[in-house]
């Protein structure tokens, strides 16, 4: 009699235990598609765009902003009608890009010339040409992957110091260079353009992927010391957009649904700024990553 009434008592505490486990699983699926729903999908589709002169300054500083997504992110935010400083390394194509930024969008331009590769010493010369521009947003978009997928015995010393200086060192730098002048005015937005090579460990391109899980630490770190300052520090990840960058792979050179162009990708990612602090920054790249992220890798 003791031993049937101890089973139905223990069966029935793990029906219970069984129930509550349930409950915890179904509130989790119910909250992941919540999450997944606001973070990937809404700021796409909210229909009241951020003012970003507004909300941020009237200036934005991009980097690497001569080609691919550097390029197609200053010209989304002059369309909404933010200056822009371009900083690259080519002062020919600096000036054809912000000629056409002036025409098109009837904004004011600054070109600075600057080849991050070089480290310590490019920064004080963009310091000085900075002084006097408010700058509301930066956008730390410059890069540098590996020419091609290889062993890091094979990569070049000189490649792997340039990723180092450009993905890590620039995006750093910058920053700090910045930084005072967003707090004093107590607002500002910090863009790091990151990688969904940050998601798992990628072998063939093991330093570029570890340099942007530099970015994501980097950005989610900065956030919180500059929460109480009215900063907006944004970590945007993209997965692979039709640019030069991925010029090593025929298929990504072709633009589809999950490979926009770099046109496509900056509307739909400046349209999440001052909405969400860590996106992908297009609405089939955060599907993508969902999915990656429901499986675990070894």
């Amino acid at each position: 009699m003791v031993d049937s009434e101890w089973s139905v008592t223990f069966f029935a505490a793990l029906a219970g235990l069984g129930c509550a486990l349930l409950v915890w699983l179904l509130a989790d699926s119910v909250w992941a598609l919540f999450y997944g729903i606001r973070v990937h999908l809404m700021p796409y589709i909210t229909p009241q765009p951020v003012n970003l002169t507004e909300m941020f300054g009237t200036w934005a500083v991009v980097t690497g902003s001569t080609d691919g997504i550097g390029k197609a992110y200053a010209y989304e935010l002059a369309h909404r009608g933010v200056n822009i400083v371009l900083i690259s390394r080519n002062i020919d194509k600096l000036n054809q890009v912000a000629s056409e930024i002036k025409t098109n969008f009837n904004v004011e331009t600054k070109v600075i010339a600057a080849d991050f590769s070089r480290g310590q010493q490019v920064f004080n010369n963009i310091e000085i040409e900075l002084k006097d521009i408010p700058v509301g947003i930066l956008v730390n978009n410059v890069g540098r992957q590996y020419s091609y997928p290889m062993y890091l015995g094979e990569v070049p010393q000189q490649e792997l110091w340039d990723i180092l200086n450009i993905n890590i060192g620039a995006t750093t730098m910058m920053t700090r260079m910045l930084l005072p002048q967003m707090q004093q005015r107590k607002k500002g937005a910090i863009v790091n353009v990151s990688s969904g090579s940050e998601l798992q460990p990628l072998p063939l391109m093991t330093v570029y992927a570890a340099s942007k899980v530099f970015v994501k630490s980097f950005s989610d770190g900065l956030r919180f010391e500059y929460q109480d300052d009215g900063i907006t520090v944004q970590h945007l990840s993209p997965l692979f957009v039709n640019t030069k960058m991925n010029a090593f792979s025929h298929r990504l050179q072709e633009s589809s649904i999950f490979v926009p162009n770099a046109t496509t990708y900056a509307h739909y990612a400046v349209n999440t700024l001052g909405k969400v602090n860590t996106t992908t920054g297009y609405w089939a790249h955060g599907i993508q990553v969902k999915l990656t992220q429901k499986n675990d890798f070894p």
